[in-house]
């Protein structure tokens, strides 16, 4: 199975898990693989890949620094490395859903993607890539997507960018109302191709996914590609967006059960880390070993010894990283 990955992933100045945590993962597949995964460099996004979904003047404003609070607006110290950081990450988006495609199954080490809207960035999220990749898995002869978006969050940059568009279905379960949206503010009044669940107990957390899952697959049509957008900021432990109740075994359940769902129904999975972040009850290993449990499921190999072993932490990783509280702002994710 390929995994996409660039150490241009992790090439902004600013430091942030969403612009670190990719190589933090790929380090630890270095020290501990996980059978079958194999990573490998994706293309860049093109300049015409981009502005198919998002206004040519963020873009530009991404690209060039100028004017600065539009750069800026995912919440991010613009440097001149911002740029191929996120046409590396966000194209391992769109490599990982065509190779999908192709056969089956692939992943991308990347974040920072479903809050990003049209014409700026939210959230730590600087373009959106899983509608790129939506719009390119379509160009190249899918008839319909399912986006099932697993992260703390909502995905309000994703809802309002595959609004009107009936080939591209989204399932969201988040546990944090941040970027929360109507399927009515969606463009979809029914509700039948923007779900929103926001769970209020976490001891419910796995149960209101099956749910929505029987709901799609009751209402929806046969899809033809899944983009997992497979967050592990529902973390108990994890400062933004975790949630009493949701461990390292409930999320290794999640894993387990979204990948035997798609399995079963869905002929070719592309997925993503998405949100996770250093807290309290999580340092940078632990946060390592949650976004494993992904990686681990999806290549068959969950059971595997090490596979997802919070032993395994990066060289030099804090336990509590300090970091300036303004950065945080509102409880915005990636």
């Amino acid at each position: 199975m390929k995994v996409f990955y660039s150490s241009e992933y992790v090439g902004s100045a600013y430091a942030f898990e969403t612009t670190r945590k990719a190589k933090w993962v790929a380090d630890s597949l270095a020290r501990v693989p996980i059978p079958g995964i194999v990573l490998v460099e994706p293309p860049l996004l093109t300049w015409e890949q981009l502005v198919a979904v998002h206004d040519p003047a963020y873009v530009r404003a991404v690209q060039t620094g100028i004017p600065r609070h539009l750069a800026e607006s995912q919440g991010f110290d613009w440097d001149p490395g911002l740029w191929p950081m996120v046409l590396s990450s966000n194209g391992g988006v769109v490599a990982a859903a065509l190779e999908a495609l192709q056969t089956g199954l692939a992943g991308s080490l990347s974040s920072g993607l479903h809050h990003a809207r049209r014409g700026s960035g939210a959230g730590f999220c600087t373009f959106n890539g899983l509608v790129i990749a939506a719009r390119e898995a379509l160009a190249a002869g899918a008839e319909s997507i399912l986006i099932l978006d697993l992260d703390a969050h909502c995905g309000g940059g994703t809802a309002s960018l595959i609004a009107g568009d009936p080939r591209i279905r989204q399932v969201d379960v988040a546990v944090n109302s941040f970027d929360v949206y109507s399927s009515s503010a969606a463009g979809d009044p029914g509700g039948r191709h923007v779900r929103l669940r926001v769970v209020q107990d976490g001891d419910r957390y796995l149960s209101e996914i099956e749910k929505e899952l029987e709901e799609i697959e009751r209402e929806g049509p046969r899809f033809d590609l899944c983009l997992y957008n497979a967050g592990m900021d529902p973390f108990e432990g994890c400062s933004t967006g975790g949630m009493k109740g949701i461990s390292h075994d409930t999320l290794a359940a999640r894993e387990r059960l979204v990948c035997a769902w798609c399995r079963d129904r869905i002929p070719a999975v592309a997925f993503v880390l998405a949100g996770g972040y250093i807290g309290w009850g999580l340092d940078a290993g632990g946060l390592v070993a949650l976004h494993r449990l992904t990686l681990a499921a999806a290549a068959g190999a969950i059971s595997v010894p090490g596979s997802g072993s919070p032993t395994d932490r990066p060289p030099g990783a804090a336990a509590g990283r300090a970091r300036d509280a303004e950065t945080r702002g509102s409880d915005g994710e990636s």
